[in-house]
């Protein structure tokens, strides 16, 4: 977000994508504002900043994600009241003005930098209960689509989820990713091994791709399997684990996957991410965050780690149970 003219791009993507969706003119100047006042915030008193933006056209949300480089909030409970600005030139209304017209809104500062969260609903929408997991996906630099993929499945307390990156990046590459989620769409409850086996046959005749399956339930263990550099970690305050899989490219060659079972402790976090993030981050850029939204604590990982020439992804997934 370098001037005023980014912020424009934006704000007419959003409001176009909430034309389309028959929303009505209030709910489109709140999805308006939104972006207005993050994108506005970070040409005004940020470094580095950038605005994502996902349409969910099946939850009728637009979700936002403001990230920067700093200078910070020193104090974000402050910066809410209105009248209060972290720069000149302001009238000091915009973070307030963000939470009362956001439908969620969540935010983390630190001097590295801050992350704004804000996801804007139709009024009279279906209710949202506490999210269990997120996951943010980038496409690599000028690339127009994204040749990693992810999906989730939930049945009460179970949950399945599957992260793929198709080889190198680009259309090609987004085909073998789209071909693994169409395979776990058909079966998301499928043990994890058949569906990696299911994936390998599925992926035939694209150039392939790294696969991720995890599989969980309210207690305290999970499975996966998978074949490739998408990597897994298991973290809590006090649990650092990793969790690898055999070598091989889903859809090419892998061997006879085999099912690994996982301690998860209480309140711990499954992180799942594509090689497009750094394998050697530490677990101290996660634990401040782990009472977090997913999609915040998925996006700061994405934000911090990504390697800057291939598509990246995080997956983050939060013990559960029934309720979700």
């Amino acid at each position: 977000m370098t001037d005023a003219s980014c912020v424009g791009e934006v704000r007419r993507f959003c409001t176009r994508t909430a034309s389309d969706w028959g929303w009505g003119e209030v709910d489109i100047g709140r999805v308006a504002l939104v972006v207005t006042e993050l994108g506005t915030n970070l040409v005004r008193h940020a470094h580095q900043g950038e605005l994502w933006v996902a349409a969910q056209p099946d939850a009728q949300e637009v979700e936002i994600l403001s990230l920067d480089n700093g200078p910070g909030i020193v104090d974000v409970q402050r910066a809410f009241q209105d009248g209060v600005s972290t720069g000149t030139g302001s009238p000091g209304t915009g973070l307030g003005a963000i939470r009362r017209l956001a439908s969620d809104f969540h935010i983390h500062s630190s001097p590295r930098g801050t992350l704004c969260l804000a996801r804007v609903r139709a009024a009279g929408g279906p209710s949202v209960s506490e999210r269990r997991w997120g996951a943010v996906s980038i496409a690599a630099p000028g690339e127009t689509v994204c040749g990693d993929g992810w999906a989730v499945a939930i049945d009460g307390a179970r949950l399945s989820a599957v992260v793929a990156d198709g080889l190198g990046h680009g259309p090609q590459a987004a085909l073998a990713s789209a071909a693994a989620l169409d395979v776990f769409a058909a079966e998301p409850f499928a043990p994890v091994t058949a569906l990696v086996q299911q994936s390998h046959a599925g992926l035939q005749g694209t150039r392939g791709a790294a696969l991720f399956a995890l599989q969980a339930d309210a207690g305290t263990q999970l499975q996966y399997a998978g074949a490739g550099n998408v990597m897994g970690r298991i973290i809590s305050g006090v649990f650092d684990r990793s969790m690898l899989t055999q070598h091989g490219t889903v859809g090419v060659q892998v061997r006879k996957p085999e099912v690994v079972v996982q301690d998860w402790p209480d309140h711990a976090l499954a992180v799942v991410h594509s090689d497009g993030i750094g394998s050697r981050w530490k677990a101290d850029e996660v634990v401040p965050l782990l009472q977090r939204d997913p999609v915040l604590i998925a996006a700061s990982l994405l934000w911090q780690q990504r390697r800057g020439r291939d598509d990246a992804t995080v997956l983050v997934v939060k013990q559960g149970g029934p309720h979700d």
